[in-house]
């Protein structure tokens, strides 16, 4: 597969850099005239292909990290290298071709925060699933002074502890700046001595600003850098340019960035509480029925760090099991489907990619059956609709991030695990019932 990938979009000296996610290879290319998308999408394996800003390759989760490090020793580049290229060469599209991305500034920052955040999803989502387990057995009764619960709850929660390091260090690399110094943007904003630091009258408040502050400090801190960068002779950058940074955005962070971004913060997680407790059936129907095509264009990462903030504000984010019945409506639309076609391909297709639909990774049903179908993309989302309102109108919320569908369950607070399985039910019920009915003619499954 990696060699007719490479084939397809004109060999290992056409890619700029490349990266993956749980089930997509991403590739900067230097000149995007030379891929062949048709040739691409007819590989063996291949579930869909999405053109933006960078060419995106749906292979599903596991294939993807294996074609992942096949490409990495055909070509010699490594995962997440950018080359040294003359900018001539780089990424040569026109302007209709750039007008037909419709890469807007709203698209552009959303994709520049999933890419931030796309490296930590797998840390993410195993610590979540630990602390799911940790919280079932608190629940049945454990105590947290138990060895290996204390041991469960330290690998648990770790990530979510130092997390501002981990996003400060992505953020700079993703900008062109030096990653530590990134990182030192995050610890300057969690850092606990803040509470020892009193200015303007008010002591500081430690993780004021969350990850939204984080982010844009490092964003400074990238900024900076390469400002002191041109003025500080060479023979000294290496000691003045770092130093004269850190302080500058040190003192930002501390007496500008925190406060707004704290008021930003709390706009956004006050917002969405609102919105879902005043909205209720409607709020969560809309929610859940538009997210599908958010995951389409591969934007949904860059809600990563509003559950986040949730979760550090309110203790667990109502918004997670509302959008996890986004992939709940594609499961019962893909069953219908399987009922109703007689075509062998597409039933092998439905077969392979259903069990991680069940865990919530609904890519590979989404390019490989509902959105190449057409009218079961939109039956889904109508399924997805019915789950979202129920969760809305039930209150779950899930204390951690992870991966949606029945993996989801260990991490839903109050008790609510059989609330939120019942919801899922309903969406698999909702997505067939809508497919079935609507959704799916046997002359639609010639077209995959």
């Amino acid at each position: 597969m990696a060699k007719e990938i490479l084939e397809a979009i004109g060999n290992g000296e056409n890619i700029q850099s490349f990266n993956h996610c749980m089930t997509r290879l991403r590739l900067q290319l230097k000149d995007y005239q030379k891929a062949d998308i048709n040739k691409i999408k007819e590989i063996d394996g291949v579930l869909g292909v999405i053109e933006d800003d960078t060419l995106q390759i749906v292979v599903g989760p596991g294939t993807v990290n294996k074609v992942a490090d096949e490409i990495e020793k055909l070509t010699g580049i490594r995962k997440g290298e950018t080359l040294n290229v003359n900018e001539d060469d780089i990424a040569k599209l026109t302007k209709e071709q750039i007008k037909k991305k419709n890469n807007t500034p709203f698209k552009a920052l959303l994709r520049k925060i999933a890419s931030i955040f796309i490296p930590l999803i797998p840390g993410l989502v195993a610590s979540g699933i630990i602390n799911g387990i940790a919280n079932f057995a608190i629940n049945a009764g454990v105590s947290r002074e138990e060895t290996w619960m204390k041991i469960l709850l330290l690998l648990g929660g770790g990530i979510f502890s130092y997390l501002a390091i981990l996003v400060g260090w992505n953020t700079a690399k993703e900008f062109g700046g030096t990653p530590v110094l990134g990182a030192l943007a995050g610890i300057i904003i969690m850092n606990p001595a803040l509470a020892e630091i009193t200015l303007f009258g008010s002591a500081l408040t430690p993780g004021r600003g969350g990850l939204i502050g984080v982010m844009f400090a490092a964003w400074l801190m990238v900024y900076f850098e390469k400002l002191f960068r041109k003025v500080v002779p060479s023979a000294v950058d290496i000691i003045f340019t770092p130093l004269l940074a850190l302080l500058t955005v040190g003192l930002i962070t501390i007496v500008a960035v925190q406060p707004i971004a704290g008021v930003l913060s709390d706009g956004i997680t006050n917002g969405i509480k609102t919105i879902l407790d005043v909205g209720g059936v409607v709020a969560g129907a809309i929610l859940a029925g538009f997210f599908l095509p958010l995951v389409m264009v591969g934007l949904h990462h860059g809600l990563t760090p509003i559950h986040l903030e949730l979760i550090n504000t309110l203790g667990s984010t109502p918004l997670l099991p509302i959008l996890a019945m986004a992939g709940a409506g594609q499961v019962g639309a893909a069953i219908a489907v399987y009922v109703k076609t007689r075509n062998k391909r597409l039933r092998n297709i439905i077969k392979g990619a259903l069990p991680v639909g069940f865990l919530g990774i609904g890519e590979p049903l989404l390019y490989g059956v509902t959105l190449p179908l057409g009218r079961p993309f939109v039956t889904a989302c109508l399924g997805a609709a019915v789950g979202g309102a129920f969760q809305a109108v039930m209150g779950t919320a899930a204390k951690a991030i992870g991966v949606s569908g029945l993996t989801l369950i260990p991490l839903i607070v109050d008790n609510k695990f059989l609330i939120y399985f019942l919801g899922l039910v309903i969406t698999y019920i909702s997505g067939f019932i809508f497919t079935y009915l609507f959704g799916f003619k046997e002359e639609m499954a010639n077209d995959i």
